[in-house]
């Protein structure tokens, strides 16, 4: 008598987790790079800004002089200086906040330099010149307005919005659309293959007068949903 052993099945064993977090392909953060554009362009334009405002400040210059003292080529009071100070400050706070703020704080300051730029050039050497502005005064505001409107902007005012833009979104595709379209019950089935029939009937003139005004409703509207429902409001009368 012999004894037959069975051999226990053997189950494979699962290697315990290993931390691989590290090896993992780092997720990018939603916008980054978009973001970091914006928030860059903001802070280089806040740095000029803010050593333009110090240096106005470190030569004690009149608050209202319309005249206005030298500062890195350009023209500047001391009422100039606590704007330019001010307005770095409102960038770096806009850039340390969300991509919407950086972005709607970008685009408003930049339209607030060129409109400054134009109001500005128009008050050049008269009583008016509050801010004590120069020609080269002028065309750094046009610079620095065309910067943040242009880097306000990107990512978000476009045709083609990046993908890794935070203002980025889905759009449905045709072929979801087409999808959406499709018969899915017997009745809708059926429903296409007399609506086929009906329109060649109607093309080769041998359309009974039915096929005709049911041919003719479905000429009214545009979706092929909407064509299988006319016709499908046919058979309802009819029942």
């Amino acid at each position: 008598m012999s004894l037959t052993l069975r051999r226990a099945p053997h189950v494979p064993t699962r290697p315990a987790p290993a931390d691989d977090r590290r090896d993992r392909p780092q997720t990018p953060s939603p916008g980054g790079r978009v973001v970091a554009v914006q928030r860059g362009g903001a802070l280089v334009v806040a740095a000029v800004l803010l050593v333009f405002g110090v240096l106005g400040f470190a030569d004690g210059l009149d608050y209202f002089s319309t005249e206005g003292e030298p500062i890195l080529g350009m023209s500047s009071n001391g009422l100039l200086s606590t704007l330019s100070v001010v307005t770095a400050a409102v960038l770096v706070v806009a850039a340390a906040r969300s991509a919407r703020t950086v972005s709607t704080v970008m685009l408003a300051v930049g339209t607030a330099f060129l409109l400054s730029a134009l109001v500005n050039l128009a008050v050049l050497e008269t009583d008016w010149n509050l801010l004590a502005f120069s020609m080269a005064n002028v065309l750094f505001s046009l610079a620095a307005g065309l910067v943040l409107l242009t880097l306000g902007a990107y990512g978000r005012i476009t045709g083609n919005v990046p993908a890794d833009s935070p203002y980025h979104r889905e759009h449905p595709t045709g072929d979801e659309d087409v999808d959406q379209q499709l018969p899915r019950t017997g009745a809708e089935h059926a429903a296409e293959s007399a609506m086929r029939a009906a329109e060649l009937a109607v093309v080769e003139h041998r359309a009974t007068p039915d096929q005709q005004r049911r041919v003719a409703a479905m000429a009214r509207v545009r979706t092929r949903a909407d064509r299988r429902d006319v016709w499908m409001s046919f058979d309802r009368r009819l029942g």
